[in-house]
């Protein structure tokens, strides 16, 4: 249970005494991942004290940090929603509809208390003397340093750095007379109405923006390296829809309906890695459907990869499309070659002037929110480590990270890694056990020891920028995050907690 104590420590610029808090679990982050967990962690571990520190002001994660014009999901909201809590809306919800959502969900299960903002941590360390970590965090309200102990930690807090996107040095940059604006941290005060803007990128983020403010610009360019996949479709559910019109239970149409699309997607997935070429026309053929025979596909909307090997972004109602055939938006496929004082000079040799460009270009890849973590006074390296299924580390004890789905939707690991950390914490409790962390097997001696993520067959260029920076896998299926939620599902669930994998210790 939790409790306090004074913890001594030296007067360099701090005081020599801090109060402790210690709790049984510490969740890192208030996000979609967060919330959940702490669902989780109320309904299958009663009794268990826990907190949760979040950076931010408020809940939320993504949904907080991202303001720009048209945020929204890129996938369902049957599936990215929480099984145990049913959506009633559109499938493609925006920001402030899943800020909502997950305010329902704080509220309806009195998680408020447990969550503490604007705390950010500096540093976890493990001691196994105490069979415990010691948290120190930083509030950015005050500058207080604040240390809590945990038996336990869970990771939340997503994989990529919230408070600054990922931006390439360009030539020329700094000669640029516009603003240069990244989405990640758009800013309040950006006027781009009847201003010629440049959007930088191919991804969901473009993909976003740019319908959304295109009808207010003077001119606007989505400037791409390569082209990307969409799938384009109505923002409904027609399934979800006709369940409604027989007045079944939302309980029941959440899951049926989150069934279907889990189905369907799976089908899509095989389907991409079996008859590429067939599933390639068809998503072309829908972008043809909006921008008819004559508009360049080849060149702009034809990825050089095969289906999902990068994520493959749903546009809801074809809006990037028909902002396109309405002249509203040009698409340029080209390289740059560097920055001038009114644009962008491409390699092509063709200059776009612009007011304003904006850098859609990804993501900063935060590995366990960037902390300094050390396991018994040992600066801890995750590169060094093996990971066993994608959330656990092979040498470091009572801590589990969340990393979600990139071919389906995040949340759906976030429901199922919280089953196992809660059934992990009730078999440590029901056999006196303080301490877990996974090690290879004798028989795992001759494993194969490659990189977190195999870039044939996923390889977004967040991931492949910072792979060096990420734990290892193995070729056995135990080792890895495979990605593959159809066959995790089944897996998760009969994981045996007295597998060798697991180093025990009272």
């Amino acid at each position: 249970m939790g409790g306090t104590e004074t913890l001594e420590r030296p007067a360099a610029g701090r005081p020599a005494a801090a109060r402790v808090e210690h709790f049984d679990v510490l969740i890192v982050g208030a996000g979609i991942s967060g919330v959940g967990g702490a669902y989780h962690l109320t309904k299958q571990c009663p009794g268990t004290s826990f907190v949760i520190l979040e950076t931010q002001d408020g809940f939320g994660g993504t949904w907080r940090t991202h303001r720009y014009p048209g945020i929204r999901s890129d996938s369902d909201l049957y599936t990215f929603g929480y099984r145990f809590k049913p959506w009633v809306g559109a499938p493609i919800a925006t920001a402030e509809e899943i800020l909502k959502y997950m305010g329902e969900v704080i509220e309806e299960n009195d998680l408020a208390r447990h969550i503490r903002y604007n705390h950010k941590i500096l540093s976890a360390r493990w001691s196994s003397a105490d069979n415990r970590w010691t948290i120190e965090a930083e509030r950015a309200d005050n500058g207080d340093r604040v240390v809590i102990t945990a038996n336990f930690l869970w990771m939340c807090q997503g994989y990529y750095r919230h408070e600054q996107g990922y931006t390439p040095e360009w030539p020329g940059m700094a000669n640029y007379r516009g603003r240069i604006v990244h989405p990640q941290t758009w800013p309040a005060d950006l006027d781009y109405k009847n201003k010629r803007v440049i959007v930088i990128g191919s991804g969901a983020t473009a993909a976003t923006v740019v319908p959304a403010i295109a009808g207010d610009c003077a001119h606007l360019t989505l400037l791409q390296r390569s082209p990307t996949y969409f799938i384009t479709g109505r923002n409904a559910n027609d399934l979800a829809d006709t369940l409604r019109q027989l007045d079944i239970k939302e309980e029941w149409i959440h899951e049926i309906v989150r069934r279907k699309i889990l189905y369907d997607q799976n089908a899509f997935t095989q389907r991409c890695l079996s008859e590429p070429e067939a599933v390639k026309k068809e998503l072309l053929a829908g972008v043809r459907a909006y921008l008819g025979a004559d508009y360049d596909i080849a060149t702009h909307f034809t990825p050089r990869y095969r289906p999902w090997r990068q994520r493959i972004a749903f546009i809801p109602d074809g809006d990037l499309f028909k902002g396109v055939a309405a002249g509203k938006a040009e698409v340029v496929t080209d390289e740059i070659d560097g920055f001038t004082e009114k644009g962008i000079r491409l390699k092509s040799g063709r200059e776009l002037e612009g007011d304003i460009v904006v850098t859609a270009t990804g993501f900063n890849l935060s590995v366990l929110g960037d902390i300094a973590f050390s396991v018994d006074g040992k600066t801890l390296d995750f590169a060094d480590t093996v990971t066993y299924r994608g959330m656990m580390f092979t040498g470091v004890p009572n801590l589990v990270w969340v990393f979600g789905y990139f071919r389906a939707s995040w949340t759906l690991r976030v429901d199922m890694v919280a089953d196992f950390v809660c059934r992990l914490l009730n078999h440590m409790k029901a056999h006196g056990l303080k301490k877990v962390a996974p090690a290879l097997r004798r028989e795992d001696a001759d494993m194969k020891i490659l990189p977190w993520l195999d870039e044939e067959n996923f390889n977004p260029g967040y991931m492949t920028r910072s792979m060096h920076l990420l734990p290892k896998r193995g070729d056995k299926p135990e080792w890895q995050h495979s990605q593959d939620y159809w066959s995790e599902k089944d897996q998760f669930p009969k994981i045996d907690l007295d597998d060798t994998a697991f180093i025990y210790s009272r």
